[in-house]
């Protein structure tokens, strides 16, 4: 009888989940409700094989920032950081761009350049590399970003990544489009990987620095 009234269903964390509820709040813009519950998800539910405990924290600082709420973005990417899981990304980046939010740049910047330290020893890691490119050309700093986009082509490459590494070279090109330099072998590679998509050419030079299309 002890038993009775008692539930034994048990959350467990994965993808499909999160990635319900982040559909959820790009469709009604409420990324605060969407974070308040993969904060409890990530402090409660069982971690599967599909998804760690820090990667749920990691999405649920993804949620903080885009809330506008880069201080409680700051806790979670950290306690993503220190629960050492598998994620999608190292935490050093998403928490990179927390810092710079909260106008703390100086520590943004002694993370990027710690991860850099790393890569220079053969630890990158391409959507890594993504993120902090990404970072980088929204804070101005195209150079920066150029190195990273080309650091992760680089690892994508060596690793055989053709997906990631599309993605790495399109952002690479519109990069090197806002500096101005001239067509290189990476936009040659681009432009192989997107005809064996059997898109065209222009799929990468229709997209420029500003993101508008070819009339």
């Amino acid at each position: 009888m002890g038993d009775l009234g008692r539930s034994t269903h048990v959350v467990v964390l994965n993808d499909d989940l999160f990635d319900e509820i982040e559909f959820d709040a790009a469709r009604t813009g409420d990324y605060r409700r969407a974070a308040l519950r993969m904060n409890h998800l990530a402090a409660t539910a069982e971690p599967t094989g599909s998804m760690s405990r820090a990667e749920a924290y990691m999405r649920a600082g993804d949620q903080w920032l885009l809330a506008d709420e880069p201080a409680i973005a700051v806790e979670r990417f950290e306690l993503a950081r220190a629960d050492g899981g598998a994620t999608f990304a190292d935490p050093r980046a998403p928490l990179a761009r927390a810092l710079i939010a909260l106008g703390r740049r100086d520590e943004g910047q002694a993370l990027i350049r710690e991860l850099d330290r790393e890569g220079a020893e053969g630890r990158r890691d391409p959507r890594t590399c993504d993120l902090i490119a990404e970072l980088l050309a929204e804070q101005g700093d195209m150079d920066g970003a150029l190195h990273w986009a080309t650091a992760g082509a680089d690892e994508c490459k060596r690793r055989g990544d053709r997906a990631e590494l599309r993605l790495l070279l399109s952002l690479r090109f519109r990069i090197r489009n806002d500096l101005g330099l001239p067509e290189d072998d990476y936009d040659k590679m681009l432009d192989e990987l997107t005809a064996d998509a059997g898109e065209g050419r222009r799929f990468r030079s229709a997209r420029p620095g500003g993101g508008t299309t070819d009339s």
